[in-house]
């Protein structure tokens, strides 16, 4: 990075500061931020302070962990920065969580939980995330932590963490995802539809909640996810002895995703450009009804969920023989090549995380409380949309200072070949 970026920095940071009011605040938010983005392999309040003579620790630390201040406005100025970076009906709104690891048991929200990103159960928090994206560039949203069931109950511990009381109710991760999806469509933040794994697409509320508002998504589901063919009829069943049959009932059984795929026609996709080759995989999509509705029983074929919304089943076999099933409320008429591209823009939440890790110290915050969390994870996020508006910006001048050359060579050529 140039030697003049904390003075962009500082300029960028104008529309953030305008909502911290108090001039103590306007100082704390850039020295903090250019403290996660500079040097220094340790990105918590302590180190961060040690390398800024200007700025002492008991400062920082009131600025993040204490200070009264809304963290709203800066969320409002970040969305609206997002928005004009990456927003539109081509954009992405993926939705996925993120684990920081933790020792000891203090920490707001940590416990032994299932943490993606490490493949098993470590003792860790875990944050719900939304990210906007458009093409291979992501800027982050949301981060918000999620109370597992050992937190759930004990009022003290919450109190004493700084839990605030309409965060003390169970959530679920889809539960969460959900409000933050409602939040963003309220500030007027555009994209074209949802992505999640099939930790989040297994839910059969949160799939409705999402056709609920009209949106567009594509999701991960379990192989065992149960479906019925798109030409599922419900009939009245005649009835042998007793009453007529009140309500109507699918013709058929439902099928596990993996089984429906079986007879399906696979074939070779490409859905973009890799850094050494075209990415692709085998994929094969057919359309289904998805046995998400009420259940019932069915006769002698049991307990069954009733069809219900029409949606795309796709199933993709990639080249170390892994199988991954995926659902998508995308038009009838979505080619396939555009359906594996929706599915496969996902990736790019997982760079998000990784790069808020390595390079701006997400994990790092030694704090303990519910506020002092998501501040820093703020902070991580306002300073990871600074750099990605730098980096798209020396694109974009790159892309510029290309063309003069492209046009001088090619009035060389026409010169030298009359």
């Amino acid at each position: 990075m140039d030697a003049d970026w904390m003075g962009d920095l500082e300029r960028w940071l104008e529309p953030f500061l305008n909502g911290l009011g108090h001039k103590a605040r306007r100082r704390m938010c850039p020295a903090y931020i250019a403290g996660l983005i500079g040097p220094g392999d340790r990105k918590s309040i302590q180190p961060m302070a040690a390398r800024d003579d200007a700025i002492s620790y008991d400062r920082l630390h009131h600025f993040i962990g204490a200070g009264l201040w809304d963290s709203k406005p800066l969320e409002a100025a970040l969305w609206q920065h997002a928005e004009g970076l990456v927003g539109g009906e081509d954009a992405w709104l993926i939705i996925d969580d993120t684990a920081l690891p933790k020792k000891g048991m203090s920490s707001v929200g940590v416990a032994p939980q299932y943490a993606s990103a490490l493949g098993k159960r470590a003792n860790c928090q875990t944050l719900v995330s939304t990210t906007l994206a458009n093409g291979e560039v992501p800027v982050m949203l949301s981060l918000r932590l999620f109370l597992p069931e050992s937190w759930m109950g004990d009022d003290a511990r919450m109190a004493k963490a700084g839990v605030p009381q309409g965060y003390r109710q169970p959530r679920t991760k889809p539960e969460i995802a959900i409000e933050e999806i409602d939040r963003i469509i309220a500030a007027g933040v555009r994209f074209g539809c949802v992505l999640a794994d099939a930790g989040y697409g297994l839910s059969a509320s949160f799939r409705q909640a999402l056709s609920t508002r009209e949106l567009c998504w594509a999701v991960g589901i379990p192989k065992h996810q149960k479906v019925y063919p798109a030409d599922v009829e419900l009939v009245f069943p005649v009835a042998g002895r007793g009453r007529p049959r009140q309500r109507h009932v699918p013709d058929c059984k439902s099928i596990a995703a993996h089984l429906i795929l079986e007879g399906a026609r696979w074939r070779q996709v490409s859905w973009r450009r890799g850094t050494k080759r075209r990415l692709s995989a085998r994929f094969a999509a057919m359309r289904v009804r998805i046995a998400d509705g009420a259940p019932q029983r069915i006769g002698s074929m049991g307990s069954q969920h009733m069809p219900g919304e029409e949606a795309w089943l796709v199933g993709e076999h990639r080249s170390n023989e892994e199988r991954k099933y995926y659902l998508s409320n995308l038009p009838a008429d979505t080619p396939i090549k555009k359906l594996a591209g929706a599915i496969k823009a996902r990736w790019i939440c997982e760079q998000a995380h990784q790069q808020l890790k390595e390079e701006l110290g997400l994990d790092h915050f030694e704090g303990r409380s519910w506020t002092g969390l998501h501040r820093h994870a703020l902070m991580t996020m306002i300073a990871y949309a600074f750099l990605q508006s730098r980096r798209l910006a020396a694109a974009g001048r790159e892309k510029k200072n290309r063309r003069p050359a492209a046009t001088a060579q090619l009035a060389s050529s026409q010169a030298s070949h009359p």
